[in-house]
């Protein structure tokens, strides 16, 4: 188990057990039932626990059934032949109804009236279930046929109750339950209504398990409610929030995403590479999509958000090893070689580069498989698209690729040049030449001054950082076409009271419907329909307000959730008022647990906690899950009751039955089970004075007035008992006015400033930090433990590579930097930095690698061809200037349609996009510039160790691993030739 929550309230308790990442949670269900199985000690009359795993469903569609005038009778039966009409359509599994209490048959009795007949609570009910009863009483089997013994006696209904005798009179009388009670089907008396748009409603929301089709059964609801609603006129079935119109929203905005990327790279390459060249480079991009979606239903991988992210970023990096190898082959094509040797040998010199460095980007997206929290859970998906699609490109780069270059017209030396690619050449040998070339030398000469360029930019980043001008936070906040206003009052409060405040509030949103819809443009209504609930209970209330789509809508929820807010303002009589919009990726911002056994310690710490937070200007909607109890009428025995031969649990258990009431029967009635209750009417149970009123009937049958033998005094109790790990827990929790500002320099100054004051003060209280600091904390701890192995594998296949220690270290050397270009890429595009852009650093690194790979190898390349140290390095970097730049403007491109898109729907996954386009970005900068620097001083301090240690100082060229490999493979052919 990771940890364990239990909530416990009167009658019912639930405990929640977290599984630990990769745990079979069926062997974990399997241990939990064996361990409730060993629990001796449940109470008598206790149900059975339930023991079940939260099986994982997504809200497909809901809908609203709502009539003028219609009685709520009357919309719940029509209610339950439109379920069972929807269950019985394919790809329909899932549907919760709600929208009306319980329904329960209710025996209601008086005290004096049971004094009249001397009958008791018992009596009664002892009555109705040995009566009302359904039962076979075996068989009787004859030689010509069997007959079955029946008792048929069951009613579903309350009047049909009536007649049951409960007793007979001396005189011969009869005394039927009529006489001494009201029998009727009722609604159980803890509110559960919906309103939608001020007409009573039964609410319906179909959901789908991970095997159905969320799109298919949103669409077959439709059309059954358009059908519906066209066969009747004065009811109708309203849809009132369509989550597949969300993801086909999403997934048309990111699939025009991908087209204009690759018309973007499809540009580029074709502007910068040969026309025929640029054509078959292009053309491993269908080649290496095809490939992946063969194998992407192997694992489980439908076309969705995520996976259409995963393909964006993908594109862009598809054609970075084509334009190498298609460059590399055409260079030596020009050399003199044929098509077919310049194919081979321009392949096979970056064959190594290549492999490693697909391998390298694959290692880093592997990273997202070990992660944990549903973050890892969900971008898995994005790796295995990533990994299987690169890894098809690469055969399609080291095989197709070279055999098509070889046998087209691409090698060619008529071949055609189009008037933009010469512009684009001579652009190209500009930048080279004329701008590259020299400040490459100016660095090579001035490398301190290099050097402190980088560490500045790179410690001004770090300070804007801390200083908030680039802002950070936890997670995005996902768009939303929704406000849901809840509502928290004491326990035990009039549920009138309740249903009043939020019809308040109801009407303050109306009216601020008013106000956006008048500065909407084309003035449509912005709220579609607000849907009223009051319940479960007497103290809860909520208001859901459907908004128009967010791509038709000017204002975002966040601002009109706020508008809200600012206009009911405050109700100081409430426990709780929280007005939410959007949907909160991993929990609250704010939330802070804490935990003690020391309980008045726990609720002053709350209380002082709140009084902060409140303080705090950038937060609103403060809660807490610890209300006020409901007043508790604490029963005490008197020393005469212990006389008169009456026990505490006689007492209480009477009271029960006539104020909570006595469960008589329970049984299925159509879809509903129904339980038939017997207690006092509700004359008898409202007030105080009806309990000292009450009789008591001692074992003897004489009945006592509770007043003379018990004593009771009044105070506010407990309503949920909440533990976290076995200790007990308040949760405060809290929410940003403004989605954009950082919530983690608000936990920060929460956990440094103001939790110590509060624990000085508090000792045995404790606080952990959950909500979305948990969610992030969950993936940093494991990223932490995966990173280094990572980062190790990667250093393992580029000292592999080129057969050196140092130039993988320097390789790695540069990635720290350019999280510059990831930090003011945010800064630009005004995004805080959060979780997401960290997986798009993650996905960076591997990136990053793959052009100081085909540097280096082209360096080496030409140490080995007997160029110096210092000119291999120079050639080197303008000999793959081209490519470099290439691979990673197209990256860049593919990346540019979603980063610059406005669509809400886009927003949350721009961050991760942002990080490894101005990653691309600056670390191009460094692979060209950096890297030879660095290269540089790792050479120095080779040679400068190597003549401390021997006394003579070598050569730059003879301390790299290219001219040692060079010499060995020298050594071994002159030992082949004297063998």
């Amino acid at each position: 188990m990771d940890r364990f929550t239990s909530a416990s309230s009167e009658n019912t308790a639930a405990i929640n057990v977290e599984a630990i990442k990769g745990y079979d949670i069926d062997i974990l269900l399997a241990d939990v039932k064996n361990a409730v199985d060993k629990v001796p000690s449940f109470p008598a009359e206790m149900e059975p626990p339930v023991v079940a795993k939260n099986e994982n469903l997504n809200v497909a569609i809901e809908l609203e059934l709502s009539g003028k005038d219609i009685p709520l009778k009357t919309l719940k039966t029509i209610g339950r032949e439109i379920e069972n009409d929807l269950r019985s359509i394919d790809g329909i599994s899932q549907i919760t109804i709600t929208g009306f209490p319980d329904e329960e048959i209710t025996v209601s009795v008086n005290e004096e009236v049971l004094r009249s007949y001397n009958l008791t609570f018992s009596d009664v009910a002892n009555a109705v279930a040995n009566n009302n009863i359904l039962v076979t009483g075996g068989a009787i089997k004859t030689e010509a046929e069997d007959y079955l013994i029946r008792v048929n006696n069951r009613s579903y209904y309350g009047k049909e109750l009536n007649n049951i005798i409960l007793k007979t009179e001396d005189n011969g009388a009869i005394v039927t339950l009529e006489d001494v009670a009201v029998t009727e089907d009722a609604w159980s008396e803890t509110p559960d209504r919906s309103y939608y748009n001020n007409q009573s409603s039964i609410s319906f929301q179909i959901s789908t398990t991970n095997n159905e089709d969320l799109i298919e059964a949103a669409e077959n609801a439709t059309i059954y409610s358009e059908a519906f609603n066209e066969t009747h006129n004065n009811i109708q079935l309203n849809v009132t929030n369509d989550r597949s119109q969300i993801i086909v929203e999403r997934t048309k905005l990111l699939m025009v995403n991908g087209a204009q990327g690759i018309a973007l790279v499809l540009f580029f390459l074709s502007l910068f590479l040969r026309p025929r060249l640029a054509a078959w480079v292009a053309f491993g991009i269908p080649i290496s999509f095809l490939g992946m979606f063969m194998m992407a239903s192997y694992f489980d991988i439908t076309i969705n958000v995520l996976s259409l992210f995963g393909m964006i970023i993908v594109i862009g990096i598809l054609v970075d090893d084509g334009i190498v190898i298609a460059e590399n082959i055409f260079h030596h094509y020009e050399k003199g070689k044929s098509r077919v040797q310049a194919a081979i040998d321009g392949t096979m010199e970056v064959l190594p580069a290549i492999t490693s460095a697909i391998l390298t980007t694959l290692v880093a997206f592997s990273t997202f498989f070990y992660l944990d929290g549903r973050l890892g859970e969900f971008f898995g998906e994005v790796s295995i698209v990533v990994i299987l699609t690169l890894s098809f490109s690469l055969f399609e780069a080291l095989v197709i690729l070279p055999a098509h270059i070889a046998h087209s017209k691409a090698l060619s030396k008529d071949q055609k040049m189009y008037w933009f690619n010469e512009r684009a050449t001579t652009f190209l040998d500009y930048l080279r030449d004329k701008l590259y070339s020299p400040v490459l030398h100016f660095f090579m000469e001035f490398k301190i001054l290099g050097f402190s360029i980088l560490i500045a930019l790179f410690v001004i980043t770090t300070g804007a950082m801390e200083g908030g001008i680039i802002r950070t936070t936890f997670f995005p906040v996902v768009a939303s076409d929704q406000v849901n206003v809840t509502l928290k009052m004491p326990q035990g409060i009039n549920p009138l009271v309740t249903e009043s405040i939020i019809s308040e509030i109801e009407q303050v949103a109306i009216e601020v419907n008013k106000e956006y819809t008048a500065k909407q443009e084309g003035g449509k209504e912005v709220f579609q329909s607000i849907i009223k609930r009051t319940g479960p209970g007497t103290a809860n209330a909520s208001l859901k307000i459907n908004l128009l789509p967010g791509e038709e809508r000017d204002f975002t929820a966040s601002e009109i959730a706020g508008s809200i807010a600012q206009a009911s303002g405050e109700y100081p009589s409430a426990e709780s008022l929280t007005f939410d919009a959007g949907s909160s990726f991993g929990g609250k911002p704010v939330s802070v647990s804490l935990l003690g056994y020391n309980i008045e310690e726990l609720k002053a710490a709350k209380l002082e906690l709140k009084e902060k937070l409140k303080e705090n200007t950038l937060l609103r909607d403060i809660s807490d899950n610890d209300p006020a109890g409901i007043n508790e009428i604490n029963v005490e025995l008197k020393d005469k009751a212990y006389l008169l031969g009456f026990t505490l649990s006689d007492v209480i258990g009477q009271v029960r039955a006539g104020f909570n009431g006595l469960q008589v029967q329970r049984f299925q009635r159509g879809q509903d089970e129904i339980i038939v209750w017997v207690r006092y009417d509700r004359a008898g149970r409202s007030s105080i004075l009806n309990l000292d009123n009450m009789h008591i009937v001692s074992a003897s049958g004489n009945r006592v007035p509770l007043s003379e033998i018990a004593t009771y005094f009044i105070e506010r109790g407990e309503i949920t008992i909440n533990h976290l790990d076995g200790k007990r827990e308040i949760k405060v929790e809290a929410d940003l006015k403004d989605p954009k500002e950082s919530s983690s320099d608000i936990i920060t100054d929460v956990r440094e400033n103001i939790m110590p004051e509060i624990m000085s003060k508090y000792p045995t209280v404790s606080a952990l930090y959950e909500g979305q600091n948990r969610e992030a904390g969950k993936i940093s701890a494991s990223a932490s433990k995966v990173f280094p192995i990572i980062i190790f594998l990667i250093l393992i296949i580029i000292g592999f590579t080129f057969r050196s220690y140092l130039q993988p270290i320097l390789l790695l050397v540069m990635i720290p930097f350019s999280l510059i270009g990831v930090a003011w890429g945010h800064w630009l595009h005004d995004f805080p930095i959060n979780m997401l852009s960290l997986l798009g650093i993650i996905a960076l690194i591997g990136i990053v690698v793959n052009d100081g790979l085909v540097l280096i190898s082209k360096f080496n390349s030409y140490l080995q061809e007997g160029f110096s140290f210092d000119d291999a390095l120079i050639q080197a970097g303008k000999s793959r200037f081209r490519a470099i730049f290439l691979t990673s403007i197209t990256t860049i491109a593919g990346l540019s349609p979603l980063i610059l898109e406005k669509s809400r729907q886009a927003q949350f996954l721009i961050p991760m996009a942002i990080a490894i386009a101005y990653g691309i970005a600056i670390a191009t900068v460094l692979t060209l510039i950096m890297l030879p620097m660095l290269l540089s001083v790792g050479n120095g301090l080779k040679v400068y160790t190597i003549w401390l240690w021997e006394g003579k100082k070598p050569s730059k060229e003879s301390v790299e691993p290219a001219i040692e490999e060079l010499e060995e493979l020298h050594e071994n052919d002159e030992l082949t030739q004297n063998a």
